[in-house]
């Protein structure tokens, strides 16, 4: 991922909180299959839209990758490992049937 932008607050909590490098992002970004999901929370809810997806690491790590588009930049909100609730709501809406 070429245009990926990540901030230093961003990229201190996915290494420190969450133990996701920008190598694993942007292997989540080349080896996802699935659609992409919209944030449609009312308390998360944000212009340009939030998008997500959950993808494998090239070592089968599980990532659910955060990030809004803006001015033809990705913007990385955060990268972490799915809970079971997103696993699930990954696999209803996110994954072709």
């Amino acid at each position: 991922m070429e245009n990926l932008s990540v901030s230093d607050a961003v990229l201190r909590k996915i290494t420190t909180r969450h133990g996701v490098d920008l190598v694993e992002v942007r292997q989540c970004f080349h080896n996802r299959n699935g659609k992409l999901l919209f944030d449609n929370r009312a308390l998360t809810k944000t212009d340009p839209p939030t998008l997500w997806f959950i993808a494998m690491t090239n070592k089968k790590r599980s990532l659910k990758i955060v990030y809004i588009l803006k001015n033809s930049q990705t913007i990385l909100k955060t990268a972490y490992e799915p809970n079971e609730t997103e696993l699930a709501i990954y696999a209803r809406f996110g994954t072709a049937h």
